[in-house]
């Protein structure tokens, strides 16, 4: 552990007087003392006595508050403060099957997956935080309606006397069309499966069958409409990209094959269901639901002119989505014989333990008698000498049992009894001895002598480095029956390294003020931060808790991200500051135990708002050539980078503040601090929303799609800034 910052960490000094102040203090002290000396010049011999001892008295205060590097950790121990374990970073993990399957098919927990190894990097291993069970699909239903609303309207069922289901789940009948014939923006149309199915996070293939639609008039290349499915509470994307869509937007053309003439032609739609999708009734209908929605075209491309004819509709599960943790599961490991005396202690074979689940406990295995479960604790101190407890170093991975604490009483009689034993040659009653014994207390229960412990289980890993990108994690660690591969498609998040001491010590004053419990808006902000290392910054605002019969807190919360970015001029993106479902589970629980009663407690984003950039920059004569500008350029975007982003930014470098504007000065000033730049020309700054997934730039009277490179940026007015930065060189 490196600590070699103690000595310059600010010193509560255990007596600050200087020399000066001691000399003093006995020069005041020599009336009453010694009232016939009354020279109390720098020439007397006294006075250099006092200044001698003076100056060894301060050479002596000086070690003292020079406290030792392991005192520190000492305190803090004392204090009951512990370093922090890394956070795993996480993400999803989607499993491809090498063919469809006849049966229900189920990925074990805890698979593991890779990134790839080189030659600089070691592999980041990542592996499934549950079961993944692969359902098969079946359709029930075929609706369509006039609008998409959030719960379906007047809904037309398209199977009714019309269509029949083969053997095989595959619906076929006579043409339907998946809007009104004269279509309408918001037309849609709704495919509803068995409820019984195991359909969470799968991946399906809904095959289509339809005349080409050439004569409708969209652009194939990016049609008109989006695929969705309710997950319980909105209507989630379930298209990830347009190469999924086989049919182009139901036109059926394929840009690679000849024109084969009129006839019913057959595509695939690759649909990424959501991970949770549970069924529902809407209407009269029970299910699964999805849908496809007819939206305003983009720009002067053109709608549909006319509705799409479908003809057969079949559904087959090609591969499944589940969470994963960047963590490597270890089991039954055997961690030695216990010795039967209190306090001892074994180490794992891992240096940084994750936060234990469900099933990760020490196995205790007795000379005689059945195998016990143990039950971690935090500490000893609620312990009583037949509790079967012990506690966990996350951070070194040391397993510790109950010490034995001895009065100073107890020593004083067991030292009586000796010598009454020795010199009188008496022999001690046992009710003598039992009251000795009872001056002392054993907290938590010792394993008897002989007795095997295992850990059942335990995960290792976290940490920054599990922050990899999209399409990073493409390695099976080992071979899964059926699975022909695998990727992240989103990048993994909220890996945090594990406290460092310098940390510890300075958030140990804010744990003293709150003294874990919550009350005022700082109490609920300190807590937040103490409950992960993967909350970087939390805002409760002081209106929400001090409203009138109010009786709920909202506390927002920026996840801790990888800033590695930043200063390659990449920025962050925003799917980065999401609040992943584990962070917001373990901040509630732990802040469920520290709020007051009656009061209930929300965990909010920050309201997301972006910023453009636009600024012209005149150089100096030795950034004349194209490569120095280039050069240029990029300092000037990373500073940007830097300065406007929620974790970083600011003038301090602690993130952007909440709720203090963007001044158009503030960047001046730090383009001109810049090698390079000679004067400044325009500079303008524009302010960027998000509407559904994508970011606009508001310019009355209308928005406009900001075309340049965005990235996530900054915090202002209690949200974030998403940037692109555009930098035009003048020589």
């Amino acid at each position: 552990m490196d600590v070699s910052f103690l000595p310059n960490l600010p010193k509560s000094d255990l007596d600050d007087r200087t020399f000066q102040e001691l000399v003093e203090e006995c020069i005041l002290r020599i009336p009453r003392y010694c009232p016939e000396w009354t020279n109390y010049n720098p020439s007397d011999p006294g006075i250099t006595l006092v200044e001698l001892f003076a100056w060894l008295t301060d050479q002596m205060l000086l070690r003292f508050n020079q406290v030792p590097r392991r005192n520190y950790v000492t305190f803090l121990e004392m204090l009951g403060i512990r370093l922090q374990a890394p956070v795993p970073a996480q993400t999803e993990i989607t499993f491809y099957l090498s063919a469809s399957l006849d049966n229900p098919y189920t990925i074990l927990a805890d698979t593991e997956i890779a990134t790839e190894r080189n030659e600089v990097d070691e592999a980041v291993v990542f592996s499934t935080d549950q079961g993944l069970t692969l359902g098969i699909p079946t359709i029930r239903n075929f609706l369509t309606a006039l609008t998409a609303g959030t719960q379906p309207q007047d809904l037309r069922d398209r199977f009714a006397n019309l269509w029949t289901q083969e053997a095989n789940g595959e619906w076929q009948g006579r043409e339907q069309p998946v809007f009104q014939e004269q279509p309408e923006t918001g037309n849609c149309f709704y495919l509803v499966f068995e409820p019984d199915a195991a359909l969470d996070g799968t991946v399906i293939a809904l095959t289509l069958q339809g005349e080409p639609a050439g004569s409708t008039g969209i652009n194939p290349d990016y049609p008109p409409r989006r695929w969705e499915a309710w997950d319980g509470t909105t209507w989630q994307p379930i298209l990830r990209q347009e190469q999924d869509d086989g049919t182009r937007g139901f036109s059926f053309e394929d840009p690679d094959q000849p024109d084969e003439g009129p006839g019913v032609r057959e595509a695939d739609v690759i649909l990424h269901l959501p991970l949770q999708w549970p069924a529902t009734y809407f209407s009269s209908y029970q299910g699964r639901w999805l849908r496809c929605v007819y939206t305003q075209p983009e720009g002067d491309q053109s709608g549909y002119r006319r509705s799409p004819y479908l003809s057969g509709l079949a559904a087959r599960t090609i591969g499944g989505t589940t969470t994963a943790s960047q963590c490597t599961v270890i089991r039954d490991e055997l961690l030695g014989e216990s010795e039967g005396t209190p306090g001892q202690s074994f180490q794992l074979q891992a240096s940084t333990i994750l936060p234990r689940r469900e099933g990760e406990q020490l196995l205790v295995i007795p000379p005689v008698g059945l195998p016990q479960l143990w039950q971690e604790v935090y500490d000893f101190a609620d312990s009583g000498p037949e509790d079967l407890h012990y506690v966990i170093d996350s951070m070194t991975g040391q397993v510790q049992f109950g010490p034995l604490i001895r009065e100073a009483a107890q020593i004083r009689e067991t030292t009586r009894l000796r010598h009454r034993q020795q010199m009188g040659g008496r022999m001690i009653e046992a009710a003598e001895t039992a009251a000795v014994e009872s001056q002392q207390r054993q907290y938590g229960k010792i394993p008897a002598r002989g007795s095997v412990l295992r850990m059942q289980a335990y995960r290792t890993g976290g940490g920054q480095r599990g922050n990899v990108q999209a399409s990073s994690i493409s390695v099976l660690k080992s071979a899964v029956p059926y699975v022909n591969s695998v990727i992240n498609h989103v990048p993994a998040i909220s890996g945090t390294d594990g406290e460092t001491l310098e940390e510890a010590v300075i958030r140990v004053p804010r744990l003293l003020r709150t003294r874990d419990r919550a009350v005022t808006p700082e109490d609920f902000e300190t807590l937040t931060l103490q409950a992960s290392r993967g909350v970087a910054r939390a805002h409760c605002p002081k209106d929400s808790i001090y409203q009138p019969d109010a009786g709920t807190v909202v506390v927002r919360v920026v996840p801790a991200v990888n800033t590695r970015p930043l200063d390659t001029g990449e920025g962050l993106q925003p799917r980065q500051f999401e609040l992943s479902d584990s962070l917001r589970q373990e901040v509630l629980g732990f802040l469920d135990e520290r709020r007051l009663l009656g009061i209930q407690v929300q965990l909010q984003e920050p309201d997301y708002v972006g910023v453009a950039v636009q600024a012209e920059v005149g150089v100096e004569p030795a950034y004349g050539n194209p490569q120095a500008q280039q050069a240029l350029v990029e300092a000037l975007q990373i500073q940007l980078y830097r300065f406007l982003n929620p974790i970083t930014g600011g003038l301090e470098g602690k993130g952007w503040p909440f709720g203090a504007p963007v001044y158009k000065s503030d960047l001046i000033a730090l383009f001109q601090q810049t090698a390079g730049v000679r004067y400044l020309g325009a500079v303008l700054v524009f302010e960027l929303r998000r509407q559904d997934r994508s970011w606009v730039r508001t310019l009355a009277p209308n928005d406009t799609v900001y075309p340049g490179p965005v990235g996530l940026v900054c915090s202002w007015s209690d949200r974030f800034l998403r940037s692109g930065h555009t930098i035009s060189i003048v020589s």
